[in-house]
């Protein structure tokens, strides 16, 4: 019969003995640094190469404006560059009363040659803009006072122009519109059935007169 000392409970390994740290642990401690090293390393990178992605995808804007829009049009530059947007400026360039078609025609025909993805055009209400603008074939352009239409307009009706009204938005309103305009996507579906039927409409022959 084993005497009670030989019942006793083994002896602790050296490791794992309470307020020592053993081989194993300082390992561990050391891979744990190591992988901590690495993740403060390789994360920035991955913000970096998200950031330069995001930047590359952003679609290319051209801008326009009348007198009545141009301080608009000059917020909305600002705000379009330091989001990391390319812009190309159509004018106009002061308050100096003008005429909104030169600007609204100059924008579209950007839009319609590839020259630039989407437009942004600003006049007193965005109605006389867009009315020029969708003269010119392969434009659609939407008016819009609020960031759901705006939102709408891409999603539904795969508008590639936004008008605004610079005497109906503040200048933190236009913003918001703008920025809801362009991060939206068309949703495609059922909705490019009706796009389509649209995009007809300029094939047909422009009545004389």
């Amino acid at each position: 019969m084993p005497c009670r000392h030989c019942l006793a409970e083994p002896e602790r390994n050296a490791s794992s003995a309470p307020g020592r740290k053993g081989h194993g642990d300082r390992l561990d401690g050391q891979r744990l640094q190591r992988m901590v090293r690495t993740d403060r390393i390789a994360l920035p990178l991955k913000m970096m190469d998200a950031s330069r992605k995001s930047s590359a995808e952003k679609p290319r804007i051209a801008l326009g404006a009348d007198h009545a829009g141009f301080r608009a049009k000059e917020n909305i530059k600002k705000y379009l560059q330091s989001a990391g947007y390319a812009v190309s400026d159509a004018g106009t360039w002061s308050e100096e009363s003008v005429d909104y078609p030169d600007f609204a025609i100059k924008v579209a025909r950007r839009v319609q040659q590839g020259q630039d993805d989407l437009g942004i055009l600003v006049c007193g209400t965005g109605i006389g803009m867009a009315m020029a603008a969708n003269k010119i074939g392969g434009v659609r352009a939407a008016v819009a006072h609020d960031a759901l239409t705006a939102r709408m307009s891409r999603e539904h009706n795969d508008a590639n122009v936004l008008a605004m009204g610079a005497r109906v938005l503040n200048e933190h309103q236009i913003i918001e519109v703008a920025e809801s305009f362009l991060s939206a996507q068309f949703a495609g579906g059922r909705h490019q059935r009706r796009i389509d039927k649209i995009s007809e409409l300029d094939q047909e022959p422009k009545p004389r007169g």
